[in-house]
């Protein structure tokens, strides 16, 4: 399911994750404001959760390409 990930460099998923999933930059990264709303409990407009879904998605697929790194490297090991 996830073998697609593979397939994808690391720099694609790490540029993505820096260049959208911070975008805004100033005043504070769309992100950790979206967060900060979803943690106050003010998360409600349909707009909002959109975009912490969007801002949060590149943050989702460098974290799932890690992990699919580290566990394949980890299977790939002598034993």
């Amino acid at each position: 399911m996830l073998s697609w990930t593979d397939r994808v460099p690391l720099y694609l998923f790490l540029v993505a994750a820096l260049t959208l999933g911070l975008s805004p930059f100033l005043p504070e990264p769309h992100l950790w404001e979206k967060l900060k709303m979803l943690a106050d409990g003010t998360l409600a407009k349909p707009i909002d959760i959109f975009d912490l879904v969007l801002h949060a998605t590149p943050w989702v697929l460098l974290i799932l390409k890690l992990w699919r790194l580290l566990t394949r490297r980890h299977d790939a090991a002598p034993r």
